[in-house]
């Protein structure tokens, strides 16, 4: 797909967004199914079944995919395909890999510490990107910073978001 072949696509999805502003509305869902085998979730991605069980530090095997790694897969995802659009949006030929990194200290998810407020999850996300390009870095800089502004997953996880239990 090309910068043309995308502001096409895109266009009238803008056009009736500006128009409709609740056309923009879409409520996502993620579905799983609680094991009846062993600490673990099957999880529908509409493309496949994950088997989500919990991380070696916790007592897993590492046999089932981790809740923890899946949110930085997500966020890889989110941002790669992210900074793909922006930089077709631009014109800009731009190959490369993303990497997410987040800390954790296992002890909050295991209870062990919580009187010392050790917290539950991750205390530090990094998101790298290392990208070939013949661009200048001024264009480079304006992918990237396009590529944060745009990321569903980096804003919702930079800027927070309301969560309910029911």
């Amino acid at each position: 797909m090309d910068s043309s072949e995308l502001k096409a696509a895109q266009a009238p999805l803008k056009a009736r967004y500006r128009e409709e502003p609740a056309a923009a509305l879409v409520t996502l869902r993620a579905d799983g199914t609680l094991g009846d085998e062993g600490v673990s979730c099957s999880v529908s991605t509409g493309r496949a079944l994950v088997e989500a069980g919990l991380h070696p530090a916790t007592g897993g095997t590492d046999l089932l995919a981790c809740s923890g790694d899946m949110l930085l897969e997500a966020l890889v995802a989110c941002a790669g395909v992210t900074l793909r659009a922006v930089a077709t949006s631009l014109g800009l030929d731009v190959r490369g890999t993303v990497h997410a990194e987040g800390d954790l200290d296992f002890r909050g998810t295991l209870g062990v510490g919580k009187d010392e407020g050790v917290p539950v999850g991750f205390t530090a996300i990094r998101l790298r990107f290392e990208l070939e390009h013949t661009d200048d870095e001024e264009k480079v800089a304006k992918l990237l910073e396009l590529t944060e502004r745009y990321c569903v997953v980096f804003q919702t996880l930079s800027g927070g978001v309301p969560v309910e239990l029911t």
